[in-house]
């Protein structure tokens, strides 16, 4: 069993904030340093647009929580914060006066890693440097669940292809058509595996399952010892990680105001 202690949950938090930063760098982006964490802005409707790893790196106050209010609100934007549940718990009576609400959990899985290769991944491949769109395009069909993606739906695709860290993937079927995607980003001997996505049509098949072992081996090569990633509680990813060797460490909270 792997025991969730602050230790731990800094660094995973840590490297998700990292993770949002990258996608902070695009043109109309803007990053907000705050209270341990940050505060990302990719658009008033973007699911990137949140505030993550805050509360982890001692007290935070209303202060601290108002400028992070007007930072989302000046752009237009509804504030929305991803908590960890070992964040400081002075944040609860803030969030409880100022009238936010909880709207979603997340479970953050957490893998020891050995020496060892992960499983064999044929239909899994490094996405090339000029294939932004296509892995934008596959990823967000599987995500939004739409045969068509607008302007704003494949910029979200875009900004964690163009993350300077970010290792992305495709895998395709027996066509060559690729039917699901995903992303990884290393920080200090810890990958976060992230953006998974298969098309409807093509779930059930094993890709997400090969997906991971990818990014697990390359996490293997590279030296990391943990990696880390977040599913919906419940959901078929949160079952296909933890058929991979991960464990659920600790359940996030999204809340807005």
């Amino acid at each position: 069993m792997i025991f969730a202690d602050a230790q731990l949950a800094r660094r995973v938090e840590a490297a998700e904030a990292s993770n949002a930063r990258g996608c902070g760098l695009r043109d109309g982006a803007a990053v907000l340093e705050i209270a341990g964490g940050c505060a990302i802005f990719m658009g008033a409707e973007s699911p990137l647009t949140q505030a993550v790893g805050i509360g982890l790196s001692g007290p935070v106050g209303a202060q601290a929580i108002g400028e992070i209010e007007a930072f989302f609100r000046s752009r237009g934007a509804r504030v929305t914060l991803d908590l960890c549940p070992l964040a400081d718990p002075g944040l609860l009576p803030i969030l409880a006066a100022r009238g936010y609400h909880l709207t979603e959990f997340s479970n953050v899985l957490v893998k020891r890693l050995s020496p060892t290769p992960e499983l064999c991944t044929p239909r899994v491949r490094r996405a090339a440097a000029d294939e932004c769109d296509l892995w934008s395009y596959t990823v967000g069909r599987g995500y939004f669940d739409t045969p068509e993606l607008s302007e704003q739906e494949m910029d979200v695709g875009r900004a964690i292809f163009e993350m300077p860290r970010a290792l992305c993937y495709l895998a395709s079927d027996e066509s060559g058509r690729p039917v699901a995607g995903a992303a990884a980003a290393l920080y200090d001997g810890l990958m976060v595996l992230f953006a998974d996505s298969t098309l409807a049509s093509s779930r059930r098949c094993g890709f997400q399952r090969e997906l991971i072992a990818a990014r697990l081996n390359e996490a293997i090569s590279r030296g990391c010892d943990v990696a880390t990633a977040s599913t919906q509680p419940g959901s078929a990813s949160q079952r296909n990680y933890e058929r991979m060797g991960f464990e659920v460490v600790y359940t996030r909270v999204t809340v807005v105001a």
